[in-house]
């Protein structure tokens, strides 16, 4: 809580003293002070969250994995389906997404008896390169869907 507490506190005189929380657009010293003030306090946040929920709550690291991975599929659906801050929804995300990759990474890791998968970390390194490679072949190959289907509509 004490966590929360001060990272609300960074961004409510963020938000109050510059007018906005927006990370696009930092241009002065205070802007990027406070910027980095409140990203570690953010992955601070994230660690010890990612921490209790593997070690205190008795979720595990595949509970705390698909805990957070639900969370984030939330703040994934009001960022298209609200009129939530999109500001918000990206502190929020940000913060869910260090314990994601802390108790995912567990789960690859970690031994069968701890609950874990064993790949170690070479396995391990090699799902999460394929995962990316996944990505960015998507994320390469959706622009092109688009160009292709806008064209065809064109024609």
């Amino acid at each position: 809580m004490i966590l929360v507490t001060l990272l609300l506190a960074i961004l409510a005189f963020w938000r109050f003293s510059v007018g906005s929380l927006s990370v696009t657009n930092i241009r002065t010293s205070k802007v990027e002070v406070l910027y980095w003030t409140a990203i570690l306090f953010s992955n601070t946040l994230g660690t010890a969250l990612g921490d209790f929920l593997a070690d205190s709550s008795g979720l595990g690291f595949a509970g705390g994995a698909l805990l957070i991975s639900g969370l984030l599929a939330l703040v994934l659906a009001a960022h298209y389906f609200s009129q939530i801050s999109k500001v918000m929804l990206f502190w929020i995300a940000f913060v869910l997404t260090r314990p994601f990759g802390a108790t995912l990474g567990d789960v690859l890791t970690k031994s069968h008896e701890k609950g874990g998968l064993d790949f170690g970390t070479i396995g391990s390194s090699i799902v999460l390169l394929s995962i990316l490679g996944v990505c960015i072949v998507f994320t390469t190959l959706k622009p092109r869907r688009l160009t292709v289907a806008g064209s065809s509509k064109d024609e």
